[in-house]
């Protein structure tokens, strides 16, 4: 007989506890959605941040690195390439983003996924003059694919646990205010 009342207290205490989780969640969700307006208006925020599998890549000096070289930043991963047109566009914006907002807190990680290699994205930032942010590569294209990418660009956004908040595929002008307000709330909750 005793057993039925405690079973009944533990899931009372176990609905309670889960729907205060969701109610938190939920208002993390609610809170990033009246940020998607303008450029971001089709970032996809998740109902609540989601592992981000680790994967490497290589710098412009040809040493590997990782996404997990990164935790304790908020980072905007953005996959790219040199022949594609609406990346070509915005990688200004990126690289402006990186000269305004890279700190401790933030990071850009721009990664071609040029097959060609680092010589070919290095040629590019030359090209464009952009200064700010790293030259970086993965020419096995394994690190777009891990991380769910099947178009270029795609820009996903991780929390400064390496978790993913959300992502937009498609370029943005990732210097405005509605993509720097979306950043700032995302190093706000971090």
């Amino acid at each position: 007989m005793m057993t039925k009342p405690m079973n009944f207290t533990g899931l009372l205490f176990l609905l309670t506890f889960t729907g205060l989780v969701a109610g938190t969640s939920t208002a993390f969700s609610e809170n990033m959605s009246t940020l998607l307006t303008g450029e971001m208006q089709n970032f996809a925020p998740n109902e609540t941040p989601r592992p981000f599998k680790d994967f490497i890549f290589l710098n412009a000096a040809g040493e590997e690195e990782r996404i997990s070289d990164y935790q304790g930043k908020v980072v905007l991963v953005n996959f790219w390439a040199t022949w594609c047109a609406p990346c070509r566009k915005e990688m200004p914006s990126l690289d402006r983003l990186q000269g305004e907002l890279g700190s401790d807190d933030f990071e850009v990680l721009a990664i071609g996924q040029d097959l060609q290699g680092m010589e070919k994205v290095t040629g590019f930032f030359e090209k464009l003059g952009l200064r700010n942010l790293a030259a970086l590569n993965d020419k096995t294209v394994k690190s777009g694919r891990s991380s769910g990418v099947f178009g270029l660009p795609a820009s996903i956004l991780l929390n400064a646990e390496g978790e993913e908040v959300g992502r937009l595929v498609g370029p943005a002008e990732w210097d405005s205010p509605e993509a720097k307000a979306l950043i700032n709330h995302v190093i706000a909750g971090s």
